[in-house]
């Protein structure tokens, strides 16, 4: 549904109902559209077509008081300094934390151009980029895909080298965008150190509060510049709404002291398609049906999938917590459950049918834009990968909660749990059912995932062993990994799951930049010196590539 003035006020209704706090609008006291507004959150562009693009600003009103809507022009011209050849008028409502989104179009397919938006007073934004999607014949397709930005955690670094690409088609963001956490929560020790303290200081939970913290985010001039420089392909994961979410509920929400899921979930929603250059949901679907698909001319199909509020079940157990011996086997068994879901019966079967009409078009690439780690990968036994000497000086490094908390996973990993269980690894029945639409489908598709705060090349085997896709998991842009407390751990991780795990790092921070052409699909794993300071420097650390014309073959390194 799109979300207009009437949805607000409806939603602020059932917020106010369940003891959320919601802060309303000011009462217009000038008429609309008149009010001086300054553009402090840049501009942006998204989900990208033929013929145009999302366009997206936020106008902030001078004087908060008088503003009622505020008027909008905007703007599309082929050059830098060009003259528009596409405008029109949208306005930033008050209703919508005062921004606008419009739908670009009558554009030429596969081209580059610029944007912008003027204010009723004079007032003019930065001057934004985005190409079209291409049609027909297609030489090559140029990505960077990157998740997990903890604004606490670190300078966006990365996003500074993505705005400076010479070639950018797209970027893919396959989630955390925002965080939930207050002042004292995840990254607290970092952020006070580099002056990243977030906004509100509280852990948000509110409508109000949702909208601060895409505020302070946005306001970031990294961040800016990516935006400006190509248009996003977005999905979210769990933290735009809480830690661990599935559909009716989050580790890191408690109804006792946070109040209703629904509301909390509908607040963060509505917040999300308010500030991010994703189109709004179509009406009659529910607001977390974002799954949605990209055609890149005869080259390419993204499938871009929602495994967080549609379907998801409930984990079996939420990270860092602690199990006992006795709870594995009943863990496992509740894994195996053939009923649990991830993406749910019509998401799976859109997933099948988009992929099929994609290799029946002749594509040679299938890409599935996904928010978490695929692959089967089993706990590091770090006791004996690196013997008994060498491990006892690593655990004496840590902190006592680290030694306690490394203790109890190895001795879950020895007991058969996987690494991670919020991860496809949580539901191996979901995967076994995506696996098999993937063969139906006549696809070996490029899976991408976030979520980790790793890079990952990795070959996908199902349960019968034979290969049926490959992933390239991307690292944070800034939030932190293992890496942080075991330096190497990646190359651990990868020797314990030899076949399936081909490049692991849990140490460096940046983004992967996924080049297709008609033969090749190769993934350059970037990373940035440093995440704490500026200067930094940029390093492709691997590179893989898979082969159009021999799918049954595993990923190859490349220098």
């Amino acid at each position: 549904m799109t979300i207009n003035r009437r949805d607000a006020l409806k939603n602020a209704l059932k917020l106010a109902g369940s003891g959320a706090t919601l802060a309303l609008p000011a009462v217009a006291a000038q008429a609309a559209g008149t009010a001086k507004a300054r553009f402090d959150h840049g501009v942006a562009s998204g989900d990208p077509s033929v013929d145009g693009a999302i366009l997206w600003t936020r106008a902030t009103p001078v004087d908060a008081t008088l503003a009622g809507d505020i008027a909008l022009t905007w703007h599309v011209a082929e050059t830098d300094g060009g003259k528009p050849i596409r405008s029109g008028s949208v306005k930033a409502r008050a209703a919508r934390d005062f921004t606008a989104k419009v739908e670009a179009t009558g554009l030429q397919p596969g081209r580059e151009y610029r944007y912008w938006f003027d204010a009723a007073d004079g007032t003019r934004s930065p001057v934004g980029r985005l190409r079209t999607l291409p049609k027909g014949k297609v030489a090559d397709v140029v990505m960077a895909v990157v998740s997990c930005q903890l604004y606490a955690g670190g300078l966006f670094n990365a996003y500074d080298a993505i705005a400076k690409l010479d070639r950018l088609d797209a970027v893919l963001h396959l989630g955390d965008y925002i965080y939930e956490y207050g002042v004292d929560g995840y990254g607290a020790d970092i952020a006070k150190k580099i002056g990243r303290l977030v906004e509100p200081r509280h852990e948000i939970v509110s409508l109000a509060d949702y909208r601060m913290r895409h505020a302070q985010v946005k306001r970031d001039v990294d961040m800016q510049a990516a935006h400006a420089r190509a248009a996003f392909i977005c999905v979210w994961d769990d933290h735009e709404v809480a830690n661990d979410d599935w559909m009716h509920g989050a580790e890191n929400h408690d109804p006792k002291t946070e109040g209703d899921w629904d509301a909390r979930k509908a607040a963060a929603m509505q917040a999300y398609f308010e500030w991010m250059p994703i189109r709004d949901p179509k009406p009659g679907q529910p607001w977390a049906a974002i799954n949605r698909s990209f055609d890149f001319g005869d080259l390419a199909t993204l499938v871009m999938v929602e495994t967080r509020l549609l379907a998801r079940s409930h984990q079996v157990v939420s990270k860092g917590e602690a199990i006992t011996p006795a709870e594995y086997a009943p863990m496992l068994a509740e894994r195996a459950r053939p009923d649990r879901e991830l993406l749910g019966p019509a998401q799976l079967a859109w997933v099948e049918k988009t992929m099929a009409t994609s290799v029946s078009a002749g594509k040679p690439w299938q890409v599935l834009g996904n928010q978490i780690v695929m692959a089967k990968v089993a706990g590091p036994d770090m006791e004996r990968q690196l013997g008994p000497v060498k491990f006892g000086e690593t655990m004496a490094k840590l902190p006592v909660m680290w030694r306690e908390r490394l203790a109890a996973g190895i001795a879950s990993y020895r007991a058969g749990m996987p690494f991670g269980l919020d991860s496809w690894d949580g539901y191996p029945p979901a995967r076994e059912r995506l696996y098999a639409a993937f063969r139906r489908a006549k696809s070996r598709p490029i899976v991408l995932s976030g979520d980790s705060h790793a890079a990952w090349a990795n070959d996908l085997h199902d349960d019968a062993g034979t290969l049926v896709a490959v992933e390239f998991g991307c690292t944070a842009i800034t939030s932190p990994s293992y890496g942080s407390l075991l330096p190497g751990i990646g190359t651990l991780i990868a020797d314990a799951n030899k076949g399936e795990v081909r490049f692991c790092d849990q140490d460096a921070k940046g983004f992967t930049l996924l080049t297709l052409t008609p033969e090749h699909a190769t993934a350059d794993f970037r990373t940035v010196s440093t995440v704490f300071a500026k200067p930094f420097t940029e390093a492709t650390v691997k590179r893989f590539r898979a082969l159009a014309a021999r799918p049954e073959l595993p990923l190859e390194e490349i220098a």
